[in-house]
């Protein structure tokens, strides 16, 4: 994009300012190198996203932005239910709750590495990854409403989790209002043996080693050393989720032009937050996050299992839970008083600042750990939310490193095996049941994660802890 275009707030904040049907403005947090580098579509999504009724504030995108359905991925609105305001299956995303999990082991790099290849092998064995990958878990039809009700907290009564997870998950691994009842038989049908799996696409379990450490205090707090390892886990709703957005998406349709919405593109097929379709759209949704919190849950349970035969006595400690695709409610403070509104996070992570009640007491005193996956072979990092993130970006950040090429464009440029090989040389370990699947998500696809993350700093929502580094991945 062409930075010309935007009103330059500060090095790292930039305004496209209302023109045409927009109410608000649209706000990018970026350098100037990574606003060159997004494509045109984001300018055009998140000036349509400032169109929509009852938004509040701006729409905004984080650093990562690229292009997606209808919202840019990346993207944050909120909207006020009581002024017009719109729920939007597109600003959610078809991954309903997709997220991160960092478990903390408490192992060292070098015993990790006298056992990872045979460590990788279970790994790969044992989760299930890929397209159309089941597990052995199969849920019948009460069991299936029960776990869209319940959430990790289900999961943990199933036997596929720890008591001390929940505190550690957002919700309390538990998204209350949903409405099983408002989800399709068909995306109920999809789910039915896709618990415990990690799907395909982005989604990766990774063995990762603690590099760097930049905050000393909150990496002390998050539990986080030099030279340890931890496992992160990136996944969501797998076919429930996706199918929730595509059955409301066709619904909200006719849902917008019933109640005489106009939209700047199709794809922002909304319906008002009080109307029938908004209010079954967010009882599925959640329905759609607690299905994604038992996923991950089940994951974190499986992976226990595996490092416990490596290594006796281990005890994986949940670090934090994190979603990036969702809508909430939430008090946000605007013009000086407290609002409720509809937080829409799409590729986006909560980010709440250092004394927020929402947080786990033992977390409180650092702000919510934000965990920022890299591309296949390259850093993540933990960072902090920060208590500026709140009037910043409802209390927002990036999710990741964000595309910078499409999967048809990396698949033409790399190939999968070309990539494993290289990462080998590395000492990265790389299992997927896809090498088309492995060169989609080569790491020249994405944007330099580091650079992300500077301007989520500099801009001011969130603060880096720690640095990740890649040791054994298994990709779907």
């Amino acid at each position: 994009m062409d930075p010309a275009r935007f009103t330059q707030v500060d090095p790292f904040t930039w305004c496209i300012e209302p023109t045409g049907a927009m109410r608000v403005p649209a706000i990018i947090y970026a350098d100037e190198a990574l606003i060159q580098g997004m494509d045109e579509k984001v300018y055009l999504q998140a000036s349509n996203v400032a169109s929509l009724p009852g938004i509040v504030g701006a729409s905004y995108a984080m650093p990562d932005a690229h292009w997606g359905y209808g919202f840019p991925i990346g993207g944050v609105a909120a909207f006020d239910a009581d002024h017009g305001g719109i729920v939007s299956a597109g600003g959610v995303g078809f991954d309903i709750s997709c997220g991160v999990r960092t478990m903390l082991t408490g192992i060292r790099v070098e015993a990790l590495k006298r056992v990872a290849h045979g460590l990788a092998q279970a790994l790969y064995r044992d989760i299930p990854a890929g397209v159309g990958s089941e597990s052995t878990i199969s849920l019948d039809d009460f069991e299936m409403d029960d776990m869209l009700r319940g959430g990790a907290r289900w999961a943990i009564d199933m036997g596929w989790g720890e008591e001390r997870d929940l505190e550690r998950i957002e919700e309390n691994g538990r998204m209350a209002a949903a409405r099983p009842e408002f989800v399709s038989n068909r995306a109920k049908e999809r789910q039915r043996r896709e618990m415990g799996t990690l799907g395909s696409g982005n989604h990766y379990l990774e063995v990762q080693a603690i590099d760097e450490i930049y905050d000393p205090e909150a990496a002390r707090v998050f539990g986080l050393q030099t030279g340890e390892v931890v496992v992160t886990i990136h996944c969501g709703s797998r076919g429930l989720g996706h199918q929730i957005g595509s059955d409301f998406l066709l619904e909200m349709v006719g849902a917008a032009k019933e109640a005489g919405i106009i939209l700047p593109d199709k794809e922002l097929a909304c319906a008002p937050i009080n109307s029938d379709a908004g209010r079954r759209y967010l009882g599925a949704m959640r329905a759609g996050i607690n299905c994604a919190l038992a996923n991950r849950e089940i994951l974190g349970h499986f992976t226990r299992r595996i490092f416990r035969h490596f290594f006796p006595g281990n005890e994986l400690t949940l670090l934090f839970d994190v979603s990036h695709n969702t809508c909430k409610v939430e008090e946000h403070e605007v013009d000086g008083r407290l609002r409720a509104l509809h937080v829409h996070r799409k590729g986006a992570t909560r980010a709440l600042g250092p004394g927020h009640p929402d947080l786990p007491e033992a977390l409180r005193v650092a702000g919510q750990p934000v965990l920022i996956g890299g591309s296949m072979g390259t850093n993540s990092y933990v960072l902090a939310g920060l208590a500026t993130s709140e009037e910043k970006s409802f209390s927002s950040a990036c999710h990741g490193a964000g595309r910078a090429l499409s999967r048809h464009a990396a698949a033409k440029q790399w190939g999968g095996r070309q990539v494993v090989e290289e990462l080998a040389r590395r000492g990265i370990i790389i299992c997927s049941p896809s090498m088309r699947g492995v060169a989609e998500e080569a790491p020249g696809a994405y944007k330099d994660v580091g650079a992300v993350v500077t301007a989520a700093e500099q801009a001011g929502l969130a603060r880096r802890v720690a640095k990740l580094s890649p040791l054994v991945c298994i990709k779907g």
